[in-house]
């Protein structure tokens, strides 16, 4: 994998763009960072399906639910709390 940083990248970048046709990613830098990843495009064959159940698997109402987690935090108090809006 190769890096470069954005000015580099900017000033060739078809130069870099021809390396990721050949297959190569490349890592975009800001200062050393990086920000971002290059890959080649694959086109997606696999279409989306829906899979039927196995036999043998009950309705959805017979699925068991997890145990209850062990917490003196109450969930939904804190949901509540990140969903209120600033005043």
């Amino acid at each position: 994998m190769e890096g470069a940083k954005i000015a580099e990248l900017k000033a060739r970048l078809r130069e870099y763009l021809r390396r990721v046709r050949r297959g190569h990613s490349l890592t975009v830098l800001d200062r050393e960072i990086p920000i971002a990843r290059i890959v080649p495009y694959v086109a997606d064959d696999a279409t989306l399906g829906i899979r039927r159940p196995s036999p043998g698997i009950g309705k959805i109402h017979q699925v068991r639910l997890p145990p209850r987690l062990k917490t003196k935090v109450d969930i939904v108090d804190l949901l509540m709390e990140e969903r209120q809006p600033e005043r």
